[in-house]
């Protein structure tokens, strides 16, 4: 049984405005595990930081 843990970070408001927010690229990570019978571990969510 393969696990995998989804990181998804998205590093600027311009990639959360498009197409790649936190749950899209959530939704996409977990549709591809389901298809591929990869056990989901832990889920870390990651915004991006004004440094």
């Amino acid at each position: 049984m393969q696990i995998a843990d989804l990181y998804i970070r998205v590093s600027t408001d311009e990639q959360a405005d498009k197409g790649y927010s936190q749950r899209d690229q959530h939704e996409r990570l977990e549709r591809y595990c389901i298809q591929n019978q990869i056990t989901i571990g832990q889920v870390i969510f990651e915004d991006h930081s004004d440094d």
